[in-house]
């Protein structure tokens, strides 16, 4: 069974270089139905190879972009995994490749239906939701999976989506909503639109404290049916973000798609080096937000300095401060 096999190639693990590594990332689609609300919500689950270092796998939960699907941002699952993280990318069937298909004329009602806010709720509820499932102790993965370190990460509406899930509110008729998941640690937020609509975004962001990692491009516009957003919101959203404990970085060049797993968008010399670079950043964010070590994230500003338009400062970590992991705990 491949979830079986999953659980059995745990327990013995050597290291290995993450090149070799990623060949053996092992991939499971799941297949979930959220009862309650009558609604699917499809995964792919990206677990790390048997040689991985031993420990408890960190949790990297991705939430895609409008009309995209679990299938897409596999170049960010294939190198969180093959570097000892488990990355489960859910599909949100509201705002999900369905949007583009169908007659050509609609898509204009469709954009609209999937962006609409009662959609960007739904979409926060199926991260908690596959949280639910995949650390169920019925599950063959729970075991394994370290509580501790569990991250949302998004690009574009999924940053949105990782921002709920962190603790972004909109009052609506006097009603707070507030989709906050406390067992998010950390967030990954990648090209994040504005919050439409809402005219004080530091009202809606203020209460955002777990550790965020914000990533754009200088040419990172969005242009999609009836919205049109620059890169100056990228921005604002970062700064609005009510946590100190963040990080900025600007790619120069670039493009909203280049995120994506399209390999052209942005330029085709540009295109995988901004993936690797945003693969590689993200983990080293979480090195200090987990560990409160600065010198990951330092090294890797360094090493793709030649196409950041902004390097990300690492916020001063206390070692008293540092949040625990699993890791960090003493033995019995």
């Amino acid at each position: 069974m491949l979830v079986g096999g999953f659980a059995a190639g745990v327990a013995t693990r050597v290291a290995r270089p993450a090149e070799a590594a990623s060949e053996d990332v092992r991939i499971a689609d799941l297949d979930w139905v959220d009862a309650r609300r009558d609604r699917r919500v499809p995964a792919r689950l990206y677990w790390p190879p048997p040689a991985a270092p031993a420990g408890p796998i960190p949790l990297i939960v991705f939430s895609h972009g409008l009309g995209q699907s679990r299938m897409g941002y596999s170049y960010l699952g294939r190198h969180w995994a093959a570097n000892g993280y488990a990355s489960l990318h859910v599909q949100h069937v509201g705002s999900d490749g369905s949007v583009w298909a169908g007659n050509p004329f609609e898509i204009l009602d469709r954009v609209k239906v999937a962006a609409d806010e009662r959609e960007a709720i739904a979409r926060a509820a199926d991260v908690s939701f596959a949280l639910d499932r995949i650390l169920d102790r019925n599950s063959a993965f729970a075991a394994f999976l370290d509580p501790a370190r569990i991250i949302a990460a998004g690009h574009s509406y999924g940053a949105n989506t990782t921002l709920l899930l962190g603790g972004a509110r909109v009052v609506r008729e006097g009603r707070t909503l507030d989709r906050r998941d406390p067992r998010v640690k950390a967030g990954i937020v990648i090209s994040a639109p504005p919050f439409y609509g809402e005219r004080d975004l530091h009202a809606v962001l203020a209460a955002v404290a777990m550790p965020t990692f914000h990533v754009t491009a200088t040419e990172d516009v969005i242009a999609l049916p009836g919205r049109r957003s620059p890169v100056q919101d990228r921005l604002d959203v970062y700064e609005a973000v009510g946590t100190m404990r963040k990080a900025l970085a600007v790619f120069q060049g670039g493009s909203h798609s280049i995120f994506t797993d399209r390999p052209l968008t942005g330029g085709a010399r540009l295109n995988p080096q901004v993936k690797q670079a945003t693969a590689e950043g993200a983990l080293a964010f979480l090195e200090l937000a987990f560990r409160g070590d600065s010198s990951p994230l330092a090294s890797w500003s360094e090493t793709w300095r030649p196409i950041l338009a902004v390097a990300p400062t690492p916020y001063p970590v206390a070692a008293s401060s540092r949040p625990p992991s699993r890791r960090d705990r003493p033995r019995s």
